[in-house]
C-alpha cells in the first residue's frame, strides 16, 4: 500500500519534556514501551522514535534486546562529541550508531535538554543492525 500524497502522517510529533534524573528516563523509557506495544501492529518493522532536536537535525532511535541502534542524520551530526561523551563509544564511520543497551538510559539523559518533539516511527531503515522493536 503506497501513501497518498494528501494522507495526513500516521504519527504526529509529541512536545519533548526534558528529563532530570535516571528515575525520569526509566519511566519514560516503561511508557513509550506500552505505548508501542499498543499502536504498532506486529508485522511492522523499523520501529523507532525520532528525536528532533531543537538546534537542528533528527536522531533515529531504536532499542533491541540488546543493543541501541541511533541514526543521525546529517543535519544532527553535531551531536557526535555528547553521544560519545554519554556513552563512551567512539563515533560510527556512517550515521548509525549501534550502542550496548546498558547505555540507553545515560544517552536520553544526554539527549533530554536538545529535544523539541518526538514522533514515533515505522518503516525506517536502521541499518543491518536494526531489527523488531522486541
Amino acid at each position: 500500500m503506497t501513501s497518498q500524497p494528501d494522507t495526513p502522517p500516521r504519527f504526529k510529533p509529541r512536545p519533548w519534556t526534558p528529563l532530570e534524573t535516571p528515575q525520569d528516563v526509566e519511566l519514560w523509557i516503561d511508557e513509550h514501551n506500552r505505548f508501542l506495544q499498543e499502536t504498532v501492529k506486529p508485522q511492522e518493522t523499523g520501529v523507532g522514535i525520532c528525536f528532533t532536536l531543537g538546534e537542528g537535525g533528527n536522531v533515529y532511535m531504536q532499542t533491541t534486546a540488546d543493543a541501541v541502534i541511533l541514526d543521525v542524520d546529517q543535519d544532527a551530526a553535531w551531536i557526535a562529541p555528547l553521544v560519545s561523551a554519554a556513552t563512551g563509544a567512539e563515533p560510527p564511520r556512517g550515521q548509525i550508531w549501534v550502542l550496548p543497551d546498558d547505555k540507553l538510559v545515560q544517552l536520553i539523559l544526554g539527549l533530554s535538554m536538545l529535544v523539541e518533539s518526538t514522533t514515533l516511527v515505522t518503516g525506517h531503515h536502521f541499518g543491518p543492525q536494526g531489527r523488531r522493536a522486541w
